[in-house]
């Protein structure tokens, strides 16, 4: 049995008073086993963040059922751990008290939370910075902190939309080294959506890239090569280029219009 299972899955949005319908993923079947890193690629509007947002019990899909471990997701749950690009630190807390956060949502106690937090805190690299606030922080040790947070709730699965997004090109790179070691020393299941072809290439064990809208799974492609992958190499280069063959047929195709009411979704 897979760890994640996403079978069916489709997600209509409703505007206005019912007057248009958006089909922003359609038929999207997806089998993860525990412990692999899966990238999501696809056009911008494609849905990578909306089916993000459903597996982590934000969103609710229209049809299609989602499976962690066997158990239907019917909602947001300490199994997932959530990522944001835009960090979504509270400025008040220190950099501890954010990654102790949800700790204290299920009421652990404050000697345990400690425990934890100072775990995750040497395992992010944040040792010494437990006192600051994010306004004290640079973008990647916010990124830190937004991944220790995650991680503090003990999840099944870690979920990252585009956690890398907002930073430089040196300090991003740099990141994605730290979230393999990270992902290696914790042997989460990622689930990772990235506009970065690049950063797809390096990370995953399978990028799935998707179509344009309605998001649907386009291709799948495994990559089985050793990590650290040489972003010079010639078998990096040849899957970068047929990744981004694919992706600009989907961006020339182009999203379907919105759905006329009288229409069956």
């Amino acid at each position: 049995m897979s760890m994640l299972s996403i079978s069916n899955l489709e997600k209509v949005f409703t505007k206005g008073k019912g007057e248009e319908q958006l089909l922003a993923i359609k038929d999207f079947n997806l089998e993860v086993e525990e412990g692999q890193f899966i990238c999501l690629l696809g056009p911008s509007g494609c849905g990578k963040t909306t089916l993000l947002r459903i597996v982590a019990g934000l969103e609710f899909q229209t049809r299609g059922t989602i499976l962690i471990n066997g158990k239907t997701i019917t909602g947001p749950g300490s199994d997932r751990g959530m990522v944001f690009q835009e960090f979504g630190l509270f400025p008040w807390r220190t950099a501890r008290k954010n990654i102790e956060f949800g700790l204290e949502l299920r009421k652990v106690p404050a000697k345990e939370r400690q425990t934890i937090s100072q775990k995750y805190i040497e395992l992010v690299g944040l040792k010494g910075f437990e006192d600051a606030h994010p306004y004290e922080l640079s973008g990647g040790m916010k990124q830190r902190v937004g991944i220790a947070r995650a991680l503090a709730n003990d999840p099944a699965v870690l979920l990252m939309d585009e956690p890398f997004g907002a930073l430089d090109a040196q300090t991003r790179n740099l990141m994605q080294k730290e979230l393999l070691r990270i992902w290696k020393e914790t042997k989460k299941t990622v689930l990772f959506v990235t506009h970065s072809v690049d950063e797809a290439c390096f990370l995953a064990d399978r990028i799935v890239v998707m179509t344009s809208r309605p998001g649907a799974i386009k291709e799948i492609f495994p990559i089985d090569w050793e990590r650290p992958r040489d972003r010079a190499s010639v078998e990096f280069a040849n899957l970068r280029k047929r990744i981004l063959a694919e992706l600009e047929r989907e961006v020339i195709a182009g999203p379907t219009a919105p759905i006329n009411p009288t229409d069956k979704v």
